[in-house]
């Protein structure tokens, strides 16, 4: 039986990440530990003053191969893999001069890196890790007596059990490590081969980055009280570094633990704001699709056109907003609705006691966001398998007037403000909007028209004129009668991306109506 803790005599460093290691090693140094090491690392330690074992002198075998091969050796992996009480294991050791190695502390070649800077495929290959996996998969096998530290953020943890316990660690401390060293080894395995994927002929020649297998690690940001439904459990996985600006980045200043419709739906509304950038936008969603956007001079302003879009469906919405957010802003919305979550970049000093009046009210900062689109990838869970796409980052192949009579100034601003809403909607979508605000919108509909009718509903609910708006329409219009309804209802010019068979059909109806209609030659389905 082995013991329920170990204590550490023994430890091997190994780290390209030197963060911390210094100050580590001589702390563990001062408890009596002999440290071995290799490379660079060795190096770092002994002038910082701290006494080191090279592992060559260890094993008794030189680094070689511009240090490919260095602990790739029995005295190593022996040690670490060796079961303490074993009669056999001790026996095998003893008689090899395979001392226990109780502590590993690695961090891997930076791989990742290496392949974000671009760097050339010669480099990425120098930069796979071998012995450093090797040792960590040994030492995390092994957790029942071996400690395995892959992250510099738990050198405080590590020595915090050993002072507490006498140079000892527990079960539970090991076995948390262990996972995380084998959550690591398989991000960085499944980040080779996704690139190496990417660079196989046959990927190339299909011009896309889609490789023959696709892997992927996320972290548990959080565990939720429930799914979709309270029947359902659920958790928030993210990725290691998540893209700045996004729901996975987000902050919580105040309110209510998340569930797992307000993050999806947040993420819709966040998405969607950032598609307005060169006025203050505020941007309500609920149920995953946008229900009021408008662009103004100021938040306050942006907000309250929004809201105004439709009240009854903006009532336990997720308000976004693409500027930081005022304390006047802010205290309109508490005073006026019901809101689950409030998103911005950033808050305004005033707002958190603002806010702070209505204790339930998520409110939650994303940071700033890149300017420039990034490229990343979209991904749909189906039975048995994984949708991964592109995200639908661009807005429109090309514009195009196809009608007689062109789009006014005017015209033309609403309807790519219209477009940029649409694409954000369920399909079939249908954006009426007017003045840089949405009039009506429909959405998820089977038919087309329908969703056209249910935005003209929607705009007569609100007390909102469908006259001299224009409509946009995710996809193109099938028959003609989806456009003969907006003109009927009132809009003078139409967005959408064109190429049914009946276009022909569409623009003379078009014409015949007196619409300005505009082409983008891309559709922008969300399902």
């Amino acid at each position: 039986m082995t013991s329920d803790a170990h204590k550490i005599r023994r430890a091997l460093i190994s780290v390209s990440d030197k963060t911390g290691v210094i100050d580590l090693a001589k702390a563990l140094t001062a408890s009596g530990v002999e440290v071995l090491s290799t490379g660079g690392t060795a190096v770092a330690l002994k002038q910082a003053g701290v006494p080191v074992k090279d592992v060559a002198e260890h094993t008794g075998f030189p680094e070689m191969m511009d240090g490919r091969l260095k602990t790739l050796h029995p005295k190593v992996h022996g040690g670490l893999l060796a079961v303490r009480g074993n009669a056999e294991h001790e026996a095998s050791g003893k008689a090899h001069g395979i001392a226990p190695i109780d502590l590993l502390v690695v961090n891997l070649y930076p791989f990742e890196a290496t392949v974000a800077k671009g760097a050339a495929y010669e480099d990425c290959v120098e930069n796979i890790d071998i012995g450093g996996p090797a040792m960590i998969r040994a030492a995390a096998k092994n957790h029942t007596a071996v400690t395995v530290v892959v992250d510099p953020a738990d050198y405080p943890r590590l020595l915090e059990e050993m002072q507490a316990s006498g140079g000892e660690t527990t079960p539970k401390l090991r076995q948390e490590l262990a996972q995380k060293a084998y959550a690591r080894t398989a991000a960085y395995d499944g980040a080779i081969s996704n690139w190496l994927g990417r660079e196989v002929e046959e990927t190339k020649r299909e011009g896309g980055q889609f490789g023959p297998t696709f892997t992927v690690q996320l972290n548990k940001a959080q565990t939720l009280r429930y799914g979709e439904n309270p029947h359902q459990n659920a958790a928030f996985y993210v990725s290691g570094k998540p893209e700045p600006g996004s729901i996975s980045a987000a902050r919580q200043l105040q309110g209510k633990e998340l569930s797992y419709n307000n993050i999806a739906d947040t993420d819709a509304a966040l998405e969607c704001v950032k598609e307005f950038a060169d006025k203050p936008a505020c941007v309500i969603v609920k149920h995953a699709n946008p229900c009021g956007v408008a662009e103004a001079n100021t938040l306050a302003a942006a907000y309250d056109r929004a809201f105004k879009t439709d009240p009854e469906s903006a009532f336990g919405g997720i308000i976004a907003f693409n500027r930081e957010l005022d304390a006047a802003t802010a205290k309109a919305i508490v005073d006026r609705q019901f809101v689950e979550v409030i998103i911005a970049p950033s808050v305004a000093p005033g707002v958190e006691a603002v806010v702070a009046a209505k204790k339930n009210v998520r409110l939650l900062v994303s940071g700033a966001w890149p300017k420039d689109a990034i490229r990343r990838l979209d991904w749909k869970k189906v039975t048995g398998g994984l949708l991964v796409q592109d995200a639908d980052q661009q807005l429109s192949e090309t514009l195009k007037t196809v009608t007689t009579r062109h789009p006014t100034d005017r015209e033309m601003g609403d309807l790519l403000f219209a477009w940029k809403v649409a694409k954000f909607v369920k399909s079939n979508a249908v954006v009426y909007a007017r003045d840089g605000a949405t009039v009506g919108v429909g959405a998820g509909q089977m038919s087309r028209v329908n969703s056209s009718r249910i935005a003209v509903i929607k705009a007569e609910l609100a007390g909102l004129p469908v006259k001299g708006s224009v409509v946009a329409s995710d996809a193109f219009f099938p028959f003609a009668d989806g456009l003969i309804s907006a003109a009927e209802a009132g809009a003078t010019a139409v967005i959408q991306p064109g190429g049914s068979v009946r276009d022909d059909e569409v623009i003379k109806a078009a014409n015949d109506k007196g619409l300005a209609m505009v082409f983008t030659g891309m559709r922008h389905f969300r399902h």
